[in-house]
C-alpha cells in the first residue's frame, strides 16, 4: 500500500502566519511548522517500514557495493555491459575506437572490415578534395584505388552478437 499525506491548512491559520509583523513570531512559527512536517515524515517512514519492511531497504541495496555513486560497470546491462566488458579486454566489438592509421601502400595497406567477401569503398584522394572515387573492394590481396593509387585491403569481420 501507498500512504498518501496531506496537510490542510485552515484560512484563519494563514491568515494569521501572514499578519504577523514581527519577525520573531514569524520565524517560532516557521520552526513549528518544520518540526511538525520532520515529525509527519517519521511517522510515515515507521508506518512504511512496518507494512513492508523490503521497501524501506530497497534504496540501500540500489546503491554501489561499497556505497555512494555506482560506477558505469555496476549500473551497465545488456549491449552496454557486452561492449564495457569487451572494451576491458582491449577489443573493439562495435568499432567505436578511431580507426588505426596506415601508409596506404601494397606492406601497409589501409584495412577495412567487411562482413562479406566484397564491399564498396570510397576514397577522397587529396585532403582539400570534395569528390569521392568509388570502387568495389574484393577479399584476398590488396587493391589500389583507380585515382590516387592508395593500398586497400578487405579483411573479414564478424558481428558481435
Amino acid at each position: 500500500g501507498r500512504v498518501f499525506v496531506s496537510i490542510i491548512f485552515p484560512p484563519s491559520a494563514i491568515h494569521r502566519f501572514i499578519s504577523v509583523e514581527t519577525r520573531s513570531r514569524a520565524h517560532l512559527a516557521l520552526k513549528v511548522v518544520k518540526m511538525a512536517s520532520r515529525l509527519l515524515l517519521r511517522a510515515c517512514r515507521i508506518t512504511v517500514m512496518a507494512r513492508n519492511p523490503v521497501l524501506a531497504r530497497t534504496a540501500r541495496r540500489a546503491m554501489a557495493s561499497g556505497g555512494g555513486i555506482p560506477t558505469d560497470e555496476e549500473q551497465a546491462a545488456g549491449l552496454e555491459r557486452r561492449v564495457l566488458q569487451a572494451m576491458k579486454k582491449g577489443k573493439d566489438p562495435y568499432s567505436i575506437f578511431k580507426p588505426k592509421e596506415y601508409a596506404g601502400t601494397k606492406e601497409d595497406p589501409h584495412i577495412v572490415p567487411g562482413i562479406s567477401d566484397k564491399r564498396l569503398v570510397g576514397c577522397l584522394c587529396e585532403e582539400d578534395n570534395t569528390a569521392i572515387v568509388w570502387f568495389w573492394l574484393h577479399e584476398g590481396n590488396p587493391q589500389r584505388c583507380p585515382s590516387c593509387g592508395s593500398y586497400y585491403k578487405l579483411i573479414h569481420h564478424e558481428l558481435p552478437h
